[in-house]
């Protein structure tokens, strides 16, 4: 996840989330064998619900100028501004909509677990909130990344066929040696991924919306480069996580999303094996940057 990341100074994950280590925050004692555990929603304090109402606010204002028009669309299914959602009844929502359910988390876990809960359509959400200090950045995944940053998307059906393939992807990855390489499609896609729009390219990735800094940058700012999505490319490019980004890969639609990764993944694992990996900051011949209608990166 993309939080976690910024956490990890200087490497390139392995995987999007990580085995518990010492030091991190959350009670793993109450975690079931799937690492799930209940939200207890009621032990929120006050305090932590006028936390989730600001952090709320500011990023639903970012995002209706910044975000796409399917995690708009979605966000108003969620309709949560006030106070902590509650993650059995957004479940409710979302199975209707899409067959997926979500569950809550002590932090980070296992990457088998991690996959096996995509690939059966259930979203891992931590269940703990930020606290004040942390308002404009956290070092791991909160609930307030996990439930706006990733759940409204969840609504969209074809995000989310894509996001269930992934997880059984993962699963069939293990033995290959092709988590690095899923990891780099995770943080440019899902965590920080943008897409093409009526009004120009938008943001989709969960780790651009629920950050207040990043996201005005990803989407307008004219330093880093927008390159079109090439599946090869994206899995071959380390990423940094001691900074924004320098280049973010860019989708015509979700269903590209979806087309692009639906083949057997066995041979590019191959291949990528043979090739070296691509820095964040490097521009190769192949790529196609993604320009406004007036000529200008945008």
């Amino acid at each position: 996840m993309r939080t976690i990341g910024r956490s990890l100074r200087g490497k390139d994950m392995a995987a999007p989330r990580e085995a518990p280590r010492p030091g991190l925050r959350g009670n793993y004692s109450e975690a079931r064998r799937d690492y799930t555990v209940p939200q207890q929603w009621e032990r929120y304090s006050e305090d932590e619900h006028t936390l989730w109402q600001l952090l709320y606010a500011r990023q639903r204002r970012l995002a209706a100028r910044y975000a796409c028009p399917e995690f708009l669309a979605a966000l108003e299914r969620i309709d949560s501004p006030h106070r902590i959602p509650r993650l059995d009844l957004a479940s409710r929502k979302l199975r209707r909509a899409t067959g997926w359910e979500l569950v809550g988390l002590p932090g980070l876990i296992p990457e088998r677990e991690f996959f096996e809960h995509l690939a059966h359509r259930r979203f891992p959400v931590t269940v703990w909130l930020r606290t004040a200090q942390e308002f404009d950045y956290i070092a791991e995944p909160d609930l307030f990344h996990d439930f706006f940053g990733h759940v409204p998307l969840l609504f969209d059906g074809v995000y989310a066929e894509h996001l269930q393939a992934y997880g059984m992807g993962g699963l069939k990855a293990l033995p290959l040696g092709g988590l690095p390489y899923l990891a780099r499609l995770y943080w440019y896609t899902i965590e920080f991924g943008l897409v093409r729009s009526p009004d120009g390219v938008r943001a989709f990735g969960a780790g651009l919306l629920s950050s207040s800094a990043e996201l005005p940058y990803a989407v307008q700012d004219e330093r880093p480069r927008r390159v079109a999505f090439d599946l090869m490319r994206v899995m071959r490019t380390r990423y940094r996580i001691d900074r924004f980004q320098s280049c973010y890969f860019v989708l015509d639609n979700f269903a590209q999303l979806l087309h692009d990764t639906a083949p057997d993944f066995t041979p590019y694992y191959e291949r990528l094996k043979q090739l070296p990996a691509l820095d964040a900051d490097e521009a190769v011949p192949e790529d196609r940057l993604v320009v406004c209608d007036d000529g200008a990166r945008c």
